[in-house]
């Protein structure tokens, strides 16, 4: 089928909501991609003409248009339904039941994730649809107050581009407004110009030139009102422009007296730095050795190579027994070398005669009984006679060690008088 008006229309009559009408009119639609801008036209013509429900219908095809337009790069008609898509959206969402609003919400939520519109066209169509809800009872801009496409809390505009807001929605509308408009209109020019073309009757032509007229003027005020709209934006951008051009002056004057108050500080860390350093050298000591070389010490270690003199500490090992004995005691120079002891008896045991006549006679001791055993009379008598257990054998013992030292003699003898005449007190004069 060739490319005429009557063809589109035909086409677009004849859609309906199932896949296989919607992927057939849209590959035919496609192959006339050189049409592309009046395609749009038309189709924007059908939506305002069809019903509420038709509406959906075509969403669904200009959606299925603009996808696999992306999807094989081929931007015309990407290019055609950007000035016409916004209006074409708000269109067919208003009136619409909440269901058909739900799917074309839907709709321009895919377009917004896959990016299909460049970011100004998807900003202008959630606009109109957010003006929509906000203008319906009840409904106040979605679930929780704010845009229905909003993606967080995070998407609001800042506090500084608030005044910016509204007039960025209203260049987008009158944009979308004033763009098919022009397309139309230069058609509907080009083809009254057009000298190939034969002329129609003087009355259609008058018809066709006033229809052109009105249609110029259309196109002219929306174009107006798009300028206007662009200049207040232009100067609200300038406003903002020029308050952070003060800002950024403020900001340079405050980075270089913070790069100046950094740089004291760090020259006064050197200097603070410098003297610690300095007071730690001075207190290095030097300390000298017995071959006059100097030993330097820093915190109490040695910071030289010279290895210091080990002091000199006292011997702990006591001297020889025989430098402790007495000189001058009897006996000392000619000490016999101790002999065994004999084995001891028990006093009880009678002895042999033969055992009594070959055991050793060991020298009595004229010592008088020490002091503690002479005050209980028992005790004396039990030392003297040599009963109890052990007692005469211990003492044979002790006379056989020291043999040497008595030589036989009284050990009072060589006592002072005075202390001889003590001991022999206290021993009751057995001495």
């Amino acid at each position: 089928m060739a490319y005429t008006d009557d063809a589109v229309k035909a086409k677009l009559s004849s859609l309906n909501e199932t896949q296989e009408s919607i992927v057939s009119v849209s590959q035919w639609i496609m192959f006339h991609r050189r049409h592309a801008d009046r395609t749009c036209a038309i189709w924007l013509e059908r939506m305002r003409e069809t019903t509420v429900n038709k509406r959906l219908t075509l969403i669904y095809l200009a959606n299925e248009v603009v996808q696999q337009s992306k999807a094989r790069r081929k931007d015309d008609f990407l290019v055609a339904f950007s000035p016409v898509i916004a209006e074409a959206t708000a269109t067919a969402y208003k009136g619409a039941t909440n269901d058909v609003q739900d799917k074309i919400r839907r709709t321009v939520e895919v377009w917004s994730q896959r990016r299909i519109f460049d970011k100004p066209i998807q900003e202008a169509v959630e606009a109109r649809i957010t003006e929509l809800d906000k203008s319906r009872s009840g409904k106040k801009g979605g679930l929780l107050g704010g845009s229905l496409f909003s993606s967080g809390p995070g998407s609001a505009a800042p506090a500084e581009l608030q005044p910016l807001v509204p007039l960025q929605l209203a260049l987008s509308k009158a944009t979308a407004t004033s763009t098919p408009a022009t397309s139309t209109a230069s058609t509907e020019f080009e083809k009254l110009t057009d000298p190939e073309r034969p002329a129609p009757t003087p009355p259609v032509y008058a018809a066709r030139l006033s229809a052109l007229l009105k249609s110029l003027s259309r196109v002219e005020s929306a174009v107006a009102e798009s300028i206007k709209t662009r200049e207040d934006l232009l100067e609200g951008l300038d406003q903002l422009l020029a308050t952070n051009r003060a800002a950024l002056e403020d900001e340079k004057t405050q980075l270089s007296q913070l790069q100046e108050r950094r740089e004291a500080m760090e020259k006064r860390k050197r200097e603070v730095e410098d003297a610690i350093m300095r007071g730690v050298s001075t207190a290095e000591t030097p300390s000298p050795t017995n071959d006059g070389e100097a030993i330097s010490y820093v915190n109490g270690r040695n910071t030289s190579s010279v290895e210091p003199e080990r002091p000199k500490m006292e011997e702990l090992t006591p001297p020889p027994t025989e430098t402790l004995a007495p000189t001058d005691t009897p006996g000392a120079g000619n000490k016999e070398p101790m002999r065994d002891p004999q084995p001891l008896h028990h006093p009880t045991t009678t002895a042999l005669p033969s055992q009594q006549q070959h055991s050793p006679s060991y020298p009595t001791s004229t010592n008088p009984l020490p002091s503690f055993l002479s005050q209980d009379p028992r005790h004396a008598a039990h030392f003297r006679s040599g009963s109890g257990s052990g007692a005469p054998a211990k003492k044979r013992k002790l006379d056989v060690e020291f043999e040497g030292f008595g030589g036989g003699e009284d050990a009072m003898d060589e006592l002072d008088e005075d202390v001889a005449e003590l001991l022999r007190a206290e021993s009751g004069g057995a001495v």
